[in-house]
């Protein structure tokens, strides 16, 4: 399985697939090997038939997670045995869930709890420019342009560059943390001094985050996503036009974006409700009469 994995990793990387693709088909062909102790090519398809049943039946994974899971075994299959699969998964209709954003006050919490210098601005860097994951953790020091006062954000999802705002507040915290800690390769590298020169991993960004949350006492709002999604939120909230944030936020479709009227209370809140604009006491008067018994 080695000098397959090597093989799927190079593929991969040909294709110039994102770091979280690449993760998710070597678990999915990880796991089909695992399960049944055997080499992938000796699977027949209907094996790997009852494998996606089993992970749907036994472990709980929704239609859409085993239809990821098939896709990376096709990915496996096609490029690396030569093989095509006609095995099928139906991800069914995926019901969209609003985004969970914090309040600015519980985003304050989170971001000030770290006392390690560089957890804290990863926070507020993630929260300050609306960042994914990937993206704050690929950041480099170029990328921070104050003449312009923007971000640099290169090879963002769909490998798409973009410039997204830089904080008058970030950028001044940026600088004292740049003094103390002197990043080189990566804004935010590795904490590991043989791994100095690579970026804090997937898994680290998760416990700055988690353990930050958890000591500011936030109960709602897990995930990192959820900085970025209280920024788009914010702003909207703010009232910046929906297509600045589309394009801050780098999303392709403004269908994406418009998800965030959904959760901006202070939308919502001033949207009047169709009966506070009807004079309901004018129409009481018109149709009432002198008699007190009158019914109407």
């Amino acid at each position: 399985m080695t000098q397959l994995r090597q093989k799927l990793i190079r593929a991969m990387d040909l294709k110039n697939l994102s770091d979280h693709t690449k993760r998710a088909y070597l678990n999915a062909v990880t796991g089909l090997v695992r399960h049944y102790q055997a080499c992938p090519g000796k699977i027949t398809e209907e094996q790997i038939d009852d494998y996606l049943l089993y992970l749907k039946n036994k472990k709980d994974y929704a239609p859409s997670s085993c239809h990821s899971v098939l896709t990376g075994l096709r990915f496996f299959y096609q490029n690396i045995l030569d093989k095509e699969l006609s095995v099928t998964f139906s991800a069914g209709n995926k019901r969209r869930r609003l985004p969970t954003v914090l309040s600015k006050e519980q985003v304050s919490k989170i971001i000030n709890s770290p006392k390690n210098l560089k957890h804290r601005l990863l926070l507020m860097t993630t929260y300050a420019a609306g960042l994914r994951a990937s993206e704050v953790k690929q950041l480099k020091p170029e990328h921070i342009n104050s003449e312009r006062m923007l971000i640099k954000v290169e090879n963002g999802k769909g490998h798409k560059d973009r410039y997204t705002m830089l904080s008058v507040k970030l950028l001044a915290e940026l600088r004292d943390y740049y003094k103390k800690c002197r990043p080189q390769t990566y804004l935010f590298p590795s904490s590991y001094k043989k791994n100095s020169d690579k970026p804090l991993s997937y898994q680290a960004l998760r416990c700055v985050y988690e353990t930050a949350r958890n000591k500011a006492g936030v109960k709602t709002g897990a995930g990192l996503h959820t900085l970025r999604h209280s920024f788009a939120t914010h702003l909207l909230e703010a009232g910046y036009d929906i297509r600045k944030i589309q394009v801050l936020m780098g999303h392709t479709k403004l269908s994406t974006t418009m998800i965030y009227l959904h959760v901006s209370r202070e939308t919502l809140s001033k949207v009047p409700s169709p009966l506070d604009l009807i004079d309901t006491e004018q129409a009481q008067k018109e149709d009432s009469s002198d008699d007190p018994n009158h019914k109407a």
